[in-house]
């Protein structure tokens, strides 16, 4: 079984900032295991495998700009790790100033390879 380090989580981590302020969603999916199951609320069912992840993905990108995403790690224990973020955008079209504040539960198969993602978030817009 896979363990993961603080510094591999953070690795991670960064490559979602990356993946997700260049709205690539190839590089999002790149970071997911191809068993991997993305879970975007408690209550929906997850997008499966790296195309699932990328569709996802793809279509949320499509409606943001000016993407800044931040983290902090709150722990790492086996194969697991747990980070709080907060994202802000401007929605397309319209131009709201969005932000949104979560927590982030992920379950690793190996190196930058997360095989369960598990959020749990809020938003908050104004008017643009």
């Amino acid at each position: 079984m896979y363990t993961l380090t603080s510094n591999d989580f953070e690795s991670w981590l960064r490559g979602y900032k990356a993946a997700w302020e260049g709205r690539d969603s190839a590089a999002a999916a790149a970071l997911f295991a191809p068993d991997a199951e993305y879970y975007w609320t408690p209550f929906d069912a997850p997008q499966r495998g790296r195309e699932g992840v990328a569709a996802a993905w793809s279509g949320a990108v499509q409606g943001q700009r000016d993407i800044t995403f931040r983290f902090t790690i709150l722990g790492v224990s086996g194969a697991r790790g747990t980070a709080h973020w907060n994202a802000r955008f401007t929605s397309v079209p319209g131009g709201a100033s969005v932000e949104l504040d979560g927590i982030a539960v992920t379950e690793f198969a190996g190196a930058m390879q997360c095989r369960v993602f598990r959020e749990w978030w809020h938003q908050r817009s104004e008017p643009g």
